[in-house]
């Protein structure tokens, strides 16, 4: 299939998806809507994003890893996800050496954390999802890299960096609390609780009406997904720190996932395999970094506008990917 017409294929739904969320959040802002809706422009978000954590989007991994193929080679993605989240601390560290005179230690754990966390579960998927060459078959790939891979690189990992570059003024208990509660939310997700139960559920058949039910639930929480991204997107208001962001998301977007396809490429790994890889590389930055930067006080100005920038940049680095890495 012509790359463009793929682009088309993909890009069409991915957009229209995230300006209903725009658009969306835009009318719940009117003031006649805030004065008729009682502050439905904030809540509706997050009730939203409440409802795909903790139901939509772990039914939609049940159903899509129930006809996912999960050949032998699947668990290396996690092994990718690391070693690309480990390269991009390692390539933001060297950028940041020259510069850590100058810059607050918030800004620069705004900075690592941009540059390290991609946003491979609420985006990943449903681009994974939608391309043409991958589709459901290759969802546990794109499962893995998030659910072994960035999710507890976010909380774990991600929460240890925050805290040595966050504030230093916290009680010693809260700090103590603190390093518990990352642990809790990596056992505890609604996504690492429904991939084992999708596993232990592949070998029993579904009744065929519950398996359609489910994939068609299953495929509207991926467009909620995008329809979230979207209400998130419009409630941006910084776009400050354009210079540092554009390099953490040069580093998150652009260096790493080329540096990523080439080693699978020279380790003899290709097809859609390496593409679903690559992919998730590439992702936007992870709007668990507006979570890490409020917790910990971060450089909020700087996450936020690594967020927006690196979600538009999305729709320019995919055609590089699928040119240099589609099958």
């Amino acid at each position: 299939m012509p790359t463009l017409l793929v682009l088309v294929r993909l890009y069409v739904p991915l957009v229209a998806a995230v300006l209903l969320g725009v658009g969306v959040s835009t009318v719940l802002a009117l003031p006649i809507m805030r004065r008729v809706g009682r502050g439905w422009a904030a809540r509706a978000p997050v009730v939203l994003g409440q409802f795909l954590f903790w139901v939509g989007v772990p039914l939609g991994i049940i159903s899509f890893l129930h006809r996912a193929n999960l050949s032998e080679g699947v668990f290396l993605a996690p092994v990718v996800a690391w070693s690309a989240m480990l390269l991009c601390l390692g390539c933001g560290s060297l950028w940041l050496k020259p510069h850590r005179q100058r810059w607050s230690r918030p800004s620069q754990g705004s900075f690592s954390l941009a540059s390290m966390l991609g946003n491979t579960g609420s985006i990943g998927y449903p681009v994974v999802l939608l391309l043409p060459q991958l589709g459901p078959d290759y969802f546990g790939w794109a499962l893995l890299y998030d659910a072994l891979g960035t999710l507890p690189g976010a909380y774990g990992f991600g929460v240890v960096l925050a805290s040595r570059y966050g504030d230093r003024s916290l009680p010693q208990v809260e700090a103590s609390t603190r390093w518990l509660t990352p642990i809790l939310q990596v056992i505890c997700n609604p996504n690492i609780i429904a991939f084992f139960v999708a596993l232990a559920l592949r070998p029993v058949p579904f009744p065929p009406l519950l398996d359609e039910g489910l994939y068609r639930f299953a495929w509207l929480g991926v467009v909620l997904s995008l329809v979230l991204m979207g209400m998130r997107l419009q409630q941006i208001s910084s776009w400050r720190a354009l210079q540092p962001a554009t390099i953490a998301v040069s580093i998150k977007m652009l260096l790493i996932p080329l540096v990523i396809g080439i080693a699978l490429t020279l380790v003899g790994l290709d097809g859609p395999s390496r593409l679903v890889l690559v992919v998730q590389a590439g992702m936007p930055c992870a709007f668990a970094n507006l979570i890490l930067a409020e917790a910990y006080s971060l450089d909020r100005q700087l996450t936020v506008t690594c967020v927006g920038l690196s979600s538009g940049l999305l729709l320019l680095t995919l055609p590089l990917w699928l040119w240099g890495f589609a099958p």
